[in-house]
């Protein structure tokens, strides 16, 4: 049920390229005949093609409190989205002061990491991005603001079981990865992104909750191999590869250091199982199971082919 409203619902990070939930989000909304203001970085063909499925667009920077209040303007719901970046903290504080100043919000959904549940002040993991979204949550625990918390594990998505897997695969037929016999639960942007626009939707009994996101369950590696195996119909082997040298290939793909410290952090989890978690809240939400390893590749077949 979408509860209708005149006023537009702001989403940030419309356009950002990893997983894609706010474009998803954006796209979902519209289906429901819900207005959506997208906030983008740079108008491209990625603001082009949120404008086509009727979002109104605008361009601005989430640490500028000008943008945002800019972005915010006549918006009574908003997602707060953004891409791993170690400015991800700032972001969150002025969106939050700029809502705060508004006082009219009726809905500010936050999405973080699951990582968090399990962290404390005292007790944080060694990447930069899940230290600050724990930051950024006890920030918007402390201004008031009407918050639903949305915490996704590790993303299909991912680069570990997208392209880093489908590097492998075609190389040689294995998925190498630094995970030992740590059991995972990967979830889709898909998944993700229709429970936020379900609650965007129609906030009033989401306010003050936490959701919990996973794929419909939690298996090693070798579980993992055996699905994408089912949906390629061809055999794919784990390779439990030694941390060290995948540390030196990831280290080569010469992405931002907080990006390869975010990933590194993440394998190291895995390892030590940190990453064995399941839950319902995407069924419970959406009123389907979240989908399987198995059917996210079949769906991406392409991406794996030799």
């Amino acid at each position: 049920m979408s509860q209708k409203s005149d006023c537009p619902i702001l989403v940030t990070g419309a356009a950002g390229r990893v997983g894609g939930v706010g474009g998803m989000i954006v796209s979902m909304l519209r289906e429901r005949g819900l207005p959506v203001r997208a906030m983008v970085h740079r108008e491209d063909e990625r603001a082009a093609a949120l404008r086509a499925i009727g979002a109104e667009t605008c361009v601005g920077d989430l640490t500028e409190p000008r943008d945002v209040a800019g972005a915010l303007g006549g918006c009574r719901r908003m997602y707060f989205g953004m891409s791993v970046a170690a400015d991800y903290l700032e972001a969150t504080v002025v969106a939050a002061a700029v809502a705060r100043e508004r006082g009219d919000l009726e809905a500010f959904v936050n999405i973080s990491q699951m990582t968090v549940s399990q962290m404390t002040l005292s007790n944080m993991t060694e990447s930069h991005q899940q230290r600050l979204h724990l930051l950024a949550e006890e920030v918007l625990r402390w201004c008031g603001l009407p918050v639903v918390y949305v915490r996704p594990t590790v993303f299909l998505e991912n680069p570990f079981f997208t392209t880093m897997a489908a590097a492998s695969i075609t190389r040689d037929g294995t998925i190498g990865l630094p995970f030992g016999s740590g059991k995972t639960s990967p979830v889709a942007a898909e998944d993700v992104a229709a429970v936020i626009a379900t609650i965007l939707a129609d906030p009033s009994s989401h306010i003050g909750k936490t959701y919990e996101l996973t794929g419909p369950r939690a298996e090693d590696l070798n579980a993992i191999a055996a699905e994408y195996s089912a949906a390629l119909g061809r055999t794919i082997k784990y390779l439990d590869v030694p941390f060290a040298p995948w540390r030196e290939a990831l280290e080569k793909l010469k992405l931002p250091p907080h990006v390869t410290g975010h990933l590194a952090t993440m394998a190291q989890l895995h390892a030590a199982n940190r990453y064995d978690r399941m839950t319902r809240d995407v069924e419970k939400i959406i009123g389907r199971p979240a989908t399987s390893v198995r059917d996210f590749v079949a769906k991406h077949a392409g991406l794996f082919q030799r």
